[in-house]
């Protein structure tokens, strides 16, 4: 069985786990929570470059 999701929402799941996983564990840098998000819901390149500059840009 597909484990296809529509566009944009693979990009969603990852900006909630990261959050998810910043909360458990504030010191983990948020560019490693960005590539091991991108790997775990297999972002394109294009998406994996929108969370690295999200993550980057916020505070």
């Amino acid at each position: 069985m597909s484990n296809v999701q529509p566009q944009g929402e693979a990009l969603k799941k990852a900006i909630e786990w990261i959050s998810e996983q910043r909360r458990k564990h504030p010191d983990i840098s948020k560019v490693k929570l960005a590539n091991d998000a991108a790997l775990k819901f297999d972002l394109s390149p294009r998406d994996s470059e929108f969370l690295l500059r999200f993550v980057k840009k916020d505070a």
